[in-house]
């Protein structure tokens, strides 16, 4: 699938969840934690200032980012197994690095 955000807008695929806990257990579908990591899949071209001008966003496609871990449920489109999200860029935390 393929998703053109617009403005301010990204789209992160988000990490799997881990099925297992530190300790060896497994974990069941519904007790697994959604994670809160993902990649950015997607950017839009950035927001519109008052001016007029547009401000290029601060991350790009391939990163590594933190976002807060319970995004609307209007924003998540499911491809396959894997979950899409659409937010603003202001709902990303951090981008990881190496």
């Amino acid at each position: 699938m393929k998703i053109r955000p617009l403005h301010d807008r990204v789209v992160v695929r988000r990490k799997e969840e881990e099925a297992t806990t530190a300790g060896g257990i497994i974990l069941s579908g519904s007790a697994k934690e959604k994670s809160n990591e993902g990649e950015v899949v997607a950017v839009g071209q950035g927001r519109l200032l008052n001016s007029g001008e547009i401000s290029p966003l601060s991350v790009k496609v391939g990163d590594q980012v933190i976002f807060g871990g319970f995004p609307s449920n209007n924003n998540i489109i499911k491809d396959g197994d894997d979950e899409l999200i659409i937010m603003s860029e202001a709902e990303i935390f951090g981008v990881l690095e190496d």
